[in-house]
């Protein structure tokens, strides 16, 4: 387990370094999907490879990465349970705030046992703030890769709403929900590394969000660890393992859930899914 976390923890610190080179450069493209790609997004996604091709080899782990255009491929049951390690990255999450140099981007790298979350590395190198999860403890460290380090373990959290509270949402929320609160206000950064990782440590009571695998695999047992789940909208089912009936399995849509999903605590999904209302 060492070695995975440790090579998951060099990989996220130079992809880091190299989204920093590149933010002012601002060479990006429009995918045809309407997304944005940089070149960072491309570099960190060959470094991806390179990285974990020693562990590919073995024949036990399949990578899930956002830029590789085989990832459709690798979208169906017998792929999926034949692997037992499968690694999912986002070379840049909030890509389009990257292009505009905005600082909440992150770098994203999940490592899922047996169709589960097991361990989880998010670095949002502008802020220098890591995320980390090692399958036993999660961890919050700021001046992350530095000597001044603070690291604060993540314990679980269960924020009652109040006036106070901020409900992080995906840019969806516009467009199919209507919001209807006056203890809780919705704030849209278009980053699911904060949809997801922000609320572990205390930054938002919940978030809901309607993503791809790679966009939640490096939080996902980091979250878990603070008491948060990911539970269906309609259904209320939590996230328990992945499973291809999950997704959307054509095209550019290919590895995106299906339905949206609302990031809380037990006691905070029913209060949260009442305020919201698909249109």
């Amino acid at each position: 387990m060492q070695n995975y976390f440790d090579a998951m923890l060099a990989f996220v610190k130079d992809a880091g370094e190299i989204a920093l080179k590149s933010i002012n450069k601002n060479t990006s493209e429009i995918k045809p999907d309407g997304s944005v790609l940089t070149e960072a997004d491309k570099r960190i996604s060959a470094l991806a490879h390179a990285r974990l091709e020693p562990f590919l080899k073995t024949g036990e782990h399949l990578l899930i990465e956002e830029e590789d255009p085989r990832k459709v491929e690798y979208l169906n049951e017998k792929a999926l349970r034949n692997k037992p390690f499968l690694w999912a990255v986002d070379p840049i999450d909030a890509t389009r705030a990257y292009a505009n140099r905005m600082p909440h981007f992150g770098v994203s790298i999940g490592l899922i046992r047996d169709l589960q979350p097991w361990l989880g590395v998010v670095y949002f190198p502008f802020l220098h703030e890591l995320f980390t999860c090692d399958g036993k403890e999660a961890f919050f460290i700021q001046n992350a890769f530095s000597q001044d380090e603070v690291r604060t373990r993540i314990v679980p959290i269960d924020e009652e709403i109040t006036n106070r509270s901020v409900f992080i949402a995906t840019d969806g929320i516009l467009t199919h929900f209507d919001w209807q609160s006056t203890d809780c206000r919705v704030m849209v950064f278009a980053a699911a590394v904060c949809e997801f990782c922000w609320p572990a440590i205390g930054r938002g009571c919940g978030s809901l969000s309607k993503v791809n695998l790679w966009d939640m695999a490096g939080a996902w047992p980091i979250f878990r660890k603070a008491g948060l789940e990911m539970r269906a909208f309609q259904s209320g089912q939590t996230l328990e393992r992945i499973s291809v009936d999950l997704f959307h399995t054509q095209g550019a849509a290919a590895w995106r859930f299906k339905d949206y999903y609302v990031l809380s605590s037990a006691r905070n999904f029913p209060v949260l899914r009442s305020k919201l209302t698909l249109k």
